[in-house]
C-alpha cells in the first residue's frame, strides 16, 4: 500500500512553493537578474530610447554558423539583449544570419561597412582559419547602419576582448538605434575662420561626425570674424568644433562664443599653444617651436583652465617615429625609434569617453592646468602623461638627434610631474562678460548657462588625418609604423558625450566580472573529468539499484 503524500512535510512545502513559481516564470517570460553587476537588466536610458522607436526596426546579426565557443557566448549575449529589446517595443525585431550558408560574398559584406575577422580554429590537432563578420546591421525607414560587435583594442587577449565587447554591447546597439530612429539629427558646426585644419586634413573627423550628426562649416558672413549676423546660424548648432586655430580671436568673437556656450552650445576645442610641425623637422633635422597666442587665455581662465606654451616630452609612453637610418645596396633602411614629443594618451580611469579604446597619439602637445575654484563646474581629466615627463620651454630647438637619447635633459629642461593633455568640463558655466560693458552689445545676453559640457585638448593635431599621394588616410593610422591609434574613437566618443541628452554614455562604464575557467587545468585534467562524467552516473545507478534490491529482499524475503 502506497504511503499517503503529506503536503505539510518539507518536500510538500517545497513543491507547493517552488513548482508554481517555476511554471509562472517559464510561461510569463519574466526573468530574474541575480548577477552582481546586473548584466541582464536594461538601464532606464535604454528603455526610454527603445520606447521612442515609432516605426518597424530590424537588426540583422551576422553571428550564425560554425565558429569558436567564445563567439558563441557573444552570440548568446546579443540574442538575449535583442529579445529584451523586443519585449520593451514589439516594433523592434531581429534575425541571425550565416553569411557563409546564405552565400553572401565578401565584397558585398565589406561594401556594407563590415571588415572580416580571421580567427585560428584548432580541431583534432589541426589548425584552420575561420573568417567571421561579427557585425549587426540596423535597418529603419530605408536607412541602415553597420555596427561592429567586437571591440578592436590593441594589447588585450581574446578573453578580455570578448568581455569588453559584451560590456559595450548595450551601448553599441541602443546608441545606434537612437541615432537612426531620431526624427531630426543634431547639427555640428566646424568653425572655419581662424586658419584651422583644412578640409583634407580634417576629412576623417568630418566622416565620423556625419555618421550620426549633420556636420558642416561655420563661416562668418563677413569673411573676417564672427559677428551678430552669424547668430542665426550658430543657434542652429548643437555643438561647435574648433580644430587647431592659428589666427587670434578678436574680443568681439569671444563674446559671440561666450554666449553660444551660455545658450547651451557644446564646444570641442583642439588647441596648439606652440607652433611645431613634424614636416619642417623632418626636412631640416632641427626646428625652433614658438608660442602661439590666439587671445584665448582669459576665455579659458574663466572655466578654470590654462593651456601652457611648453612642449611635453614623455619618455615612458610615446609613439614610434620611422626614420631612414642607413642604406644597403642603394635601398634606404628604416628603423622605428621612440619619439618623446609624440606622447600616447592611455586611459587609466573609467571615463566613458576614453574607456576601451586604443592609445591616442598626440603630436607636440602642450599641457593643461586645472585651476579649480570654479563654482558649479566639474573638471574630469581624460588623458595625462606618465610620471616620467619633461617640459621643453619655448622658443627652444627641437632636434631629431634627441631621438637617440630620450632620457637626456636638454637646455632649459627639468623633470616634471604628469601633465594633462585633455579635460572634460560639465556644469553650469558663468559668462566671463556678466559684469563687463560688452554685454550691452549682445541682444538677450545670458549670464549663466543651463547644464552644459565642454572638452579641451591641448593638441591641435589630435584630429588631423595624414595624407598619402594627395588622398586622406583614416584618422589614427600611421602608415610608416603600421600602427592604429585610438584618435578616431576618442573624438567620436567626445562628440557623443557632448551631445548625449539621454545619459547613454554611462553605459560605456559597465563592468562585467570575468569568471573564466582555468585553461591550463582544463588541458591537464581533461581526460580525468571525461572518465568521471562517464562512469559516475553508472556507479550511482548501480548503487541505487543494489540498495533497492537489498531493501526489497529484506522486506519481502
Amino acid at each position: 500500500m502506497m504511503k499517503k503524500f503529506n503536503i505539510k512535510s518539507p518536500l510538500g512545502i517545497f513543491l507547493i512553493a517552488i513548482v508554481p513559481l517555476v511554471i509562472l516564470l517559464t510561461y510569463s517570460g519574466i526573468r530574474l537578474d541575480l548577477t552582481k553587476e546586473k548584466r541582464y537588466t536594461l538601464s532606464d536610458s535604454t528603455v526610454k530610447v527603445l520606447e521612442s522607436v515609432k516605426k518597424p526596426l530590424t537588426v540583422d546579426v551576422y553571428l550564425e554558423g560554425d565558429f569558436p565557443a567564445s563567439f558563441k557566448q557573444l552570440q548568446s549575449e546579443t540574442r538575449f539583449m535583442l529579445e529584451e529589446f523586443r519585449k520593451i517595443n514589439p516594433k523592434i525585431d531581429f534575425k541571425f544570419i550565416d553569411p557563409i550558408k546564405t552565400k553572401m560574398s565578401k565584397d558585398t559584406l565589406m561594401a556594407m561597412g563590415m571588415q572580416p575577422s580571421v580567427l585560428p580554429d584548432v580541431k583534432d590537432g589541426k589548425i584552420t582559419q575561420i573568417t567571421l563578420f561579427p557585425y549587426a546591421v540596423i535597418k529603419y525607414d530605408k536607412r541602415g547602419v553597420s555596427i561592429p560587435l567586437v571591440v578592436q583594442q590593441a594589447g588585450i587577449d581574446a578573453d578580455q576582448q570578448l568581455t569588453r565587447s559584451i560590456e559595450g554591447l548595450e551601448y553599441s546597439l541602443v546608441s545606434n538605434i537612437k541615432n537612426i530612429a531620431a526624427d531630426k539629427r543634431k547639427k555640428v558646426g566646424i568653425l572655419v575662420n581662424q586658419d584651422e585644419l583644412g578640409p583634407e586634413e580634417f576629412h576623417g573627423f568630418m566622416q565620423l561626425a556625419l555618421e550620426n550628426y549633420d556636420a558642416g562649416p561655420v563661416v562668418p558672413k563677413n569673411q573676417t570674424e564672427l559677428t551678430l549676423e552669424d547668430l542665426p546660424l550658430l543657434k542652429q548648432m548643437s555643438a561647435l568644433v574648433i580644430a587647431k586655430p592659428r589666427k587670434a580671436f578678436t574680443d568681439n568673437e569671444k563674446v559671440i562664443l561666450d554666449q553660444f556656450i551660455m545658450n547651451g552650445g557644446k564646444t570641442l576645442w583642439m588647441i596648439d599653444a606652440v607652433n611645431a610641425e613634424m614636416d619642417t623637422l623632418t626636412r631640416s633635422q632641427k626646428v625652433m617651436p614658438f608660442p602661439v597666442d590666439i587671445n584665448m587665455t582669459d576665455f579659458f581662465f574663466n572655466y578654470g583652465i590654462r593651456i601652457n606654451p611648453a612642449l611635453v616630452k614623455d619618455v615612458k609612453k610615446f609613439a614610434l617615429l620611422k626614420l631612414v637610418t642607413g642604406e644597403v645596396g642603394g635601398n634606404p633602411q628604416y628603423t622605428s625609434l621612440p619619439w618623446p614629443y609624440f606622447p600616447l594618451g592611455i586611459a587609466e580611469n573609467d571615463n566613458p569617453i576614453t574607456k576601451n579604446i586604443n592609445p591616442v597619439k598626440f603630436e607636440f602637445p602642450t599641457s593643461i592646468d586645472t585651476l579649480g575654484g570654479r563654482k558649479n563646474i566639474k573638471t574630469k581629466v581624460l588623458f595625462e602623461s606618465s610620471e616620467r615627463t619633461l617640459l621643453k620651454q619655448v622658443p627652444n630647438y627641437v632636434d631629431l638627434k634627441e631621438i637617440a637619447s630620450v632620457d637626456s635633459l636638454g637646455q632649459m629642461e627639468k623633470p616634471s610631474r604628469p601633465k594633462i593633455f585633455a579635460v572634460a568640463l560639465e556644469g553650469k558655466f558663468n559668462s566671463a562678460y556678466a559684469s563687463r560693458i560688452e554685454r550691452k552689445g549682445y541682444p538677450g545676453f545670458k549670464s549663466q548657462s543651463t547644464e552644459n559640457k565642454m572638452i579641451i585638448i591641448a593638441d591641435g593635431d589630435v584630429g588631423r588625418n595624414k595624407m598619402h599621394k594627395g588622398e586622406p588616410l583614416p584618422m589614427g593610422i600611421d602608415r610608416l609604423t603600421n600602427q592604429e591609434f585610438g584618435n578616431e574613437q576618442f573624438l567620436r566618443n567626445a562628440l557623443d558625450y557632448l551631445l548625449d541628452d539621454s545619459n547613454l554614455m554611462a553605459l560605456r562604464n559597465r563592468n562585467i566580472e570575468e569568471r573564466l575557467l582555468d585553461r591550463n587545468r582544463i588541458t591537464e585534467e581533461k581526460a580525468n573529468w571525461q572518465w568521471l562524467n562517464l562512469l559516475l552516473p553508472l556507479v550511482v545507478i548501480g548503487l541505487l539499484g543494489g540498495l533497492f534490491f537489498w531493501m526489497r529482499k529484506r522486506k519481502f524475503g
